[in-house]
Formats: structure tokens, C-alpha cells, sequence
């Protein structure tokens, strides 16, 4: 018991009569218990009270319920409700990241960072300030990673930057939730909790709340400076619609339309039996000057109207036909399933050439069946096939639509089914097992398509809905969402790293040239044990496969490996797979980094395990490849010698030049035999550095023996490959005038 207290605690209970000990823990240690007995076996879903499927939105109302009822403020005589609160608390901040939600979905605790969770707001927070606009179904909630693919969609947005503790915004909401329902339908109204996303707020310019923008593409947007009240908000909003809207009847309609096409323009019509159009033509305002917008009282002009083949309030969109791309809604049944999300879809895609249609699946079962399209939902196709389609996962509004239809057709990702899927397939592809709800695949889906373009023509993408066909997931163990699989014709490997195009193509790449090498227990003792030169060293990852540290450390270490190629050879050891070797090792914790310089052994304790850090950290083990120089054998044998020399000015106390150091020691690697490399010491030796010259730290400069005495010639750069391309160039040219090149003397 005395363990789990403080020194100075400990010192006072020793004073106390056992049994007065006792009386003094008792209540610890039952809270301790109750605590622990009220967590095990619940996961983080159960603790929240959602579904695995739920979304965000979803598991952040759970949460602010339960906040409401569990929080501590409100249960002051139960002593467990703190620790309670924490663990529901950590349950929020784990499942609301998308990360972090996969990790745990797959690993379960054992593949999180034990921060998360640590600390809450008081109770009045949940209740007031916890996402003013979340429940509001006319104001969308923006933030950073949806922000500038609203704003930049072509449609007008009035944006509200608020803060959650910020008094006058909370006098704001009202008339701001009066105003979006009056302006539904005309401009998109939003709002960005500033407390979530003081980043984007502060790239924006706003410093002070509440702030009210209006945003139109290409244009710089415009403050609301007026008295906040309903009717000054429509008034300024209503000075940045522009659409003109044209009645048409049977006199005019044809002629109205034949013109429109002769221009390159499309119309957009609204059929409807509402006499004096005011209502019928609301819509119009979505488009504001896109196209030709007009209106057709059906009561007055029937034949017309039947004709077109419409009923009263349903939407036709003409324009011209772009032949070999589609953004299609799949609808089942419901002909003006069409809502104000959509109505301006035609205009917006014209001058990307993607004519924008409808498939009614209870017509066209077949055709659905045979795509594996089962309820409502947008697709892109792409005119290279029935089957080279991608459906839209994202959220479903107009903005996001428009953005993943030109994507889409950019990319190089199609929707997978048994009847395309690359099981056999020769060329590489890799493959995306995702659930369409869960958060981080939607994240993944505009990565994969970026990676698609710059490896377009070397591997092919496509994602498979793990929902639907759930026999060819099982078939290839997926129990975790998104799962990223390359296949390589007989070789199958599992993706782990982070969830972005960088990512996945440093993954790639180092599929094709690997840089680390797996290590099981024989070749470990062959290859380090056992080393084929003196001087090999060797670097090696100890890991678990649920370890969150050891996968954060993962594309680190590939890139660590590529920055020592040549110099250290690196691997890495799975210790769940050989858990009594890593145990024979005396490996006790994941990742476990260790270097193995000659016969000796090193363990990795620093701080930061990013690419570069553990760079540095590896390299200090080899040995020195440049020279220190003193005053006199700077004279000797650089100024006066018969060698090349690459150097390097330096004070111990630049931080620059640290950083350098490692990599200079790269170059003189590099250089070795064509080349010689030394360092000065400007602090030691500051007047040999200013008759060189320098200024400032660390300096580089080539000295290349011309057959007399010399003086350096100034390298701007800090990459060892850079330099080393410099001075190979520079000897190139110096070629000719040198006759005979010498020879680096040794030493």
C-alpha cells in the first residue's frame, strides 16, 4: 500500500497505528476497485452507448449525454465519478480521432498512447458552450478539413466564427438560427467553432467573435459590420444574389431555350402550379448567374408542361451533353427525390465536361444489381466501362459532391466487386477494405485518389465496401477499418502508416526497393551475430504489430533507413510473431531500438524517434570520416597541399551546425577517394576563420587543388547529395586545366 503514496506520505503513515492506516486507505482503495470493476469489460463504444458503426456527429451527441448526467460537478458525493468521467472522457477523445479510432478498433487499448482523456471541462461547458450550431439542421458545421472545399465550391456561404465562452455570440444564435432557416434554400449559411479550430480562425483573420463573412468562389469574402438583427442579415446577404429569372409560356419557351444552347449556356426550369412565380423561382437563387434560370406555371400552360414529361414542383436541368463522363444519383423509386443539394450540380460540373444524370433502381434493377448498388447514393463514372465507377462516401452535400465529382474523375480509383476484384491479377494494385460509416475510411478516400495520380500507369487503386461483400473481406482476415493492401501478384502486404498520399507512396516505394529488412530469429543470427565484414552495423526495430508507438514509428524508420543507405544496414524484428526470441533479447517494451556497432550493443533512449533524430543518433556510432584541421595543417594541407578538400566551419555552440554534423560526415562518406573532408572549430580557432572569410555557421566551402595556392569556393547548401553533386560537377569542370588529376593522399 505505502507504494502507491508519495515519500512524504509514506513517512506519515509509518507514524500511524496499523489500524489507523487501514481506516485511512479503506475508502481509497474501494473507489480504486469500484472504478476498475465499473470499466472492465466495457469498451469505449459501450461506454459512450453507440454503435461501431456510429458516426462522428453520432459519438460526439452520446457523448455531451452523458457529460450532462456523469459529469462530476453533478455527483458530488460519488467519490468513483471523477474517475468515471476520465474514462468516458478517454473513450470521446480516442473514438472521435480517426487515427486513434482505428488503432483501437484493431488493437484495442493496447495500440493507444495512455494520454488521451487526461483532463475535462466543467459541467456548465458541455451544457452552453459544447458546439453552439451542432443540432442545427440549416447551419452546417465547418471546420478545417471541410472549410476551403465550401467555401471554394462555387456556391455563397455566410460563415459565423464564434467561440464557445464568447457572450455575444450566444446572444447571436438565435437570430442567427432565424436567419439560416429564412435564407434555406438561397445561400448556404455555416458556422466555425473558433475554440475546436483556432488554427483556420487565425489563418482567416479573425480576432474577434462573433465574425461574419460572406465567402464566394474566387472572390475575396465580405465582413458583416451592421447591427446583428434578422432583416439586416437577409439584406446583406440578398445583395450577392444576381440571378435574373425568366418566365416562360408557350410563346417563348423553345426560342428562350434554342438560344441559351447557341451561347454554350444551359437552363435550369422549375415546373410548377404557382401563379405569380415568387415561390416556383426560389430555387433560382442557388445558381446566381451559372445559368439560364426560368419558370413554368403548369396550371396555365398544361400541354406544355406535359410535354417535358414533368409533374407539378419536379426539376429538369438542360444543358449540353458531355459525352464520356457521368456523376449519376442512384435513386429507388422517388422521382423528386431531388433536393436543393443537387440543383445546382449541372452548372457547377459544365466546364468540367461531367453531365450529371439519374438511375431509378426499381426501373433499372438489373443494372444496379450487377453494380452492387443497393440503397440511394452518388457515382462517378469515368467512361472507361460499366465497371470503372467510383460512389461517393462523403458527406451528402452539394459542396462535397462537386469536389469528389472532379476528383474523381482526375484519379485512378475504382469501386471494387467480385467481378473486378485483383485476386489473380498480375499488375499491382493496392486495395482498400472500408465501411462506408466509419470516419477514417472517408478521411483515406481523397488521399488514395491523390496517391492514384502520381502512380498512375504502375499500380492501379480500388476500394472495397466491406458492408456489402462481406465474403471476400473475410477471406482475407480484414477486421479493422480502413484496411490498405497492396497486392503484388503472389505477395500480399498489409499497409501501416499514416493515412495520407505521402504515406502510401513512401510505402510503395519501399515495397519495390525495400529498405528494411525483416528479420526473423535465424537471420538475425546470421546477419548480426554473425556479420560478413568488421565495421557492419547494423540498426533494429523491436516491435508489436498493436503497439500505437511502434506503428507511429514505422514509416520513421523506412525513412531513416533510406536517409542511412549505404552507410547502416536496418531491420526490424516482430515480437509478437517471435515473442520467446525478443524475450531471449531482452527486449520488455515495444519499439525497442537498438544498434549494433561491432560486437557491442546500444539501446535507443532519446526523446524523438523521428526519420532524422534516430539518424543522427545511428550515425554517431560510425567512425569519423573527416578530419579536424588546426591553423597549421589548414595552411599545410589545405591552402598549400595537393589534395581536394571539402570543408566544413563550425562553432560547438550553433545549433545549425549540429544538425549539420551528421550529414557532413555523410558527405565525407561519399566523397571518400576523390575527395578529402575536414572541420574547423571557429570558437578554437576564430582567426583562421576570419581570414577564410567566414560569417557565419557552419559554412561550407570546396577548395580544389589547382596546382598553386588557393581559396575556397562557397557551397549554399546543407545536403550532403547536393554537395557532393556540386563538387563533382565542379571537378568536371576544372578537368582540363588540372592535366593530371591527383590522387587523395592517405590519412
Amino acid at each position: 500500500i505505502e507504494g502507491t503514496f508519495p515519500m512524504a506520505h509514506r513517512v506519515a503513515l509509518r507514524a500511524q497505528h496499523p489500524r489507523s492506516i487501514w481506516l485511512m486507505v479503506l475508502p481509497i482503495l474501494l473507489t480504486v476497485l469500484l472504478v476498475a470493476v465499473w470499466a472492465e469489460g466495457q469498451d469505449y463504444y459501450e461506454l459512450l452507448g453507440v454503435s461501431r458503426e456510429a458516426t462522428t456527429k453520432e459519438i460526439r451527441r452520446a457523448f455531451k449525454q452523458l457529460a450532462l448526467t456523469m459529469h462530476p460537478d453533478k455527483n458530488p458525493g460519488d467519490p468513483s465519478a471523477h474517475e468515471k468521467f476520465l474514462q468516458v472522457n478517454r473513450a470521446y477523445e480516442v473514438l472521435k480521432d480517426e487515427d486513434l479510432r482505428k488503432k483501437y478498433d484493431k488493437y484495442g487499448e493496447k495500440g493507444l498512447d495512455e494520454q488521451q482523456g487526461g483532463r475535462y471541462e466543467s459541467w456548465n461547458y458541455y451544457r452552453y458552450d459544447f458546439g453552439i450550431y451542432d443540432d442545427d439542421l440549416e447551419i452546417i458545421t465547418l471546420d478545417s478539413g471541410d472549410f476551403e472545399a465550401a467555401v471554394n465550391s462555387g456556391e455563397i456561404w455566410f460563415i459565423n466564427f464564434y467561440f464557445p465562452r464568447c457572450s455575444h455570440c450566444h446572444q447571436l444564435a438565435p437570430t442567427w438560427r432565424d436567419f439560416a432557416k429564412e435564407m434555406d434554400g438561397v445561400i448556404r449559411i455555416g458556422a466555425v467553432n473558433c475554440g475546436d479550430n483556432n488554427h483556420l480562425c487565425r489563418r482567416k483573420g479573425i480576432n474577434s467573435y462573433p465574425s461574419l463573412y460572406i465567402y464566394r468562389s474566387g472572390q475575396r469574402p465580405e465582413k458583416f459590420n451592421g447591427e446583428r438583427n434578422r432583416d439586416n442579415l437577409v439584406r446583406f446577404s440578398m445583395q450577392f444574389i444576381t440571378t435574373t429569372i425568366t418566365q416562360l409560356w408557350q410563346g417563348n419557351v423553345f426560342s428562350e431555350i434554342e438560344s441559351a444552347f447557341s451561347s454554350g449556356l444551359g437552363w435550369l426550369i422549375t415546373f410548377c402550379s404557382d401563379s405569380g412565380g415568387n415561390t416556383c423561382a426560389q430555387s433560382a437563387f442557388f445558381f446566381d448567374g451559372l445559368v439560364k434560370v426560368g419558370w413554368m406555371d403548369c396550371t396555365a400552360d398544361e400541354q406544355i408542361c406535359a410535354s417535358f414529361q414533368v409533374r407539378v414542383r419536379s426539376t429538369i436541368v438542360m444543358s449540353k451533353l458531355a459525352h464520356h463522363r457521368w456523376l449519376i444519383s442512384f435513386t429507388f423509386g422517388n422521382k423528386n427525390s431531388a433536393s436543393n443539394e443537387y440543383k445546382k450540380l449541372q452548372a457547377l460540373l459544365r466546364n468540367d465536361h461531367i453531365q450529371v444524370g439519374r438511375v431509378d433502381c426499381i426501373a433499372d434493377s438489373e443494372l444496379c444489381q450487377s453494380l452492387y448498388i443497393h440503397k440511394p447514393c452518388m457515382a462517378v463514372f469515368k467512361g472507361l466501362g460499366i465497371h470503372d465507377f467510383e460512389i461517393h462516401h462523403g458527406k451528402d452535400v452539394l459542396y462535397n459532391i462537386v469536389g469528389f465529382a472532379r476528383d474523381s474523375v482526375r484519379a485512378f480509383v475504382t469501386t471494387l466487386g467480385p467481378d473486378n476484384f485483383p485476386s489473380d491479377r498480375k499488375e499491382p494494385w493496392l486495395v482498400d477494405f472500408f465501411a462506408p460509416w466509419c470516419p477514417p475510411c472517408r478521411a483515406l478516400l481523397p488521399e488514395l485518389r491523390k496517391a492514384s495520380i502520381q502512380l498512375a500507369g504502375q499500380m492501379k487503386f480500388g476500394t472495397l465496401d466491406c458492408t456489402i461483400h462481406h465474403n471476400l473481406c473475410s477471406r482475407y482476415n480484414i477486421q479493422a477499418y480502413p484496411t490498405t493492401v497492396i497486392f503484388n501478384g503472389s505477395s500480399v502486404h498489409e499497409y501501416e502508416g499514416h493515412h495520407s498520399a505521402d504515406g502510401i507512396l513512401e510505402f510503395i516505394q519501399d515495397l519495390v526497393n525495400p529498405s528494411v529488412l525483416i528479420l526473423d530469429p535465424s537471420s538475425f543470427t546470421e546477419k548480426i551475430k554473425g556479420k560478413t565484414y568488421e565495421g557492419q552495423i547494423w540498426a533494429v526495430d523491436f516491435y508489436a504489430p498493436w503497439c500505437g508507438p511502434c506503428q507511429a514509428l514505422m514509416p520513421e524508420w523506412r525513412r531513416m533507413a533510406r536517409l542511412l543507405s549505404g552507410q547502416i544496414l536496418v531491420g526490424s524484428v516482430d515480437c509478437q510473431r517471435f515473442q520467446s526470441f525478443c524475450q531471449s533479447q531482452s527486449v520488455r517494451a515495444y519499439p525497442e531500438i537498438r544498434l549494433y556497432p561491432g560486437n557491442s550493443r546500444q539501446s535507443y533512449n532519446g526523446w524523438h524517434r523521428d526519420a532524422h533524430s534516430l539518424r543522427t543518433w545511428a550515425l554517431s556510432f560510425l567512425p569519423r570520416a573527416s578530419v579536424d584541421l588546426t591553423p597549421e595543417t589548414f595552411r599545410s594541407l589545405v591552402l598549400s597541399g595537393r589534395d581536394h578538400w571539402i570543408l566544413d566551419f563550425y562553432a560547438p555552440w550553433c545549433g545549425p551546425c549540429q544538425h549539420f554534423a551528421p550529414e557532413f560526415e555523410v558527405l565525407a562518406r561519399m566523397l571518400k577517394g576523390e575527395v578529402r573532408a575536414g572541420k574547423v572549430d571557429c570558437q578554437a580557432h576564430y582567426q583562421t576563420c576570419q581570414l577564410a572569410g567566414i560569417t557565419a555557421y557552419p559554412t561550407v566551402r570546396f577548395y580544389p587543388y589547382l596546382g598553386k595556392k588557393r581559396s575556397g569556393e562557397h557551397i549554399n547548401s546543407r545536403d550532403a547529395n547536393v554537395i557532393a553533386d556540386t563538387v563533382r560537377q565542379r571537378l568536371q569542370q576544372l578537368l582540363p586545366r588540372l592535366h593530371n588529376k591527383p590522387k587523395v593522399s592517405a590519412g
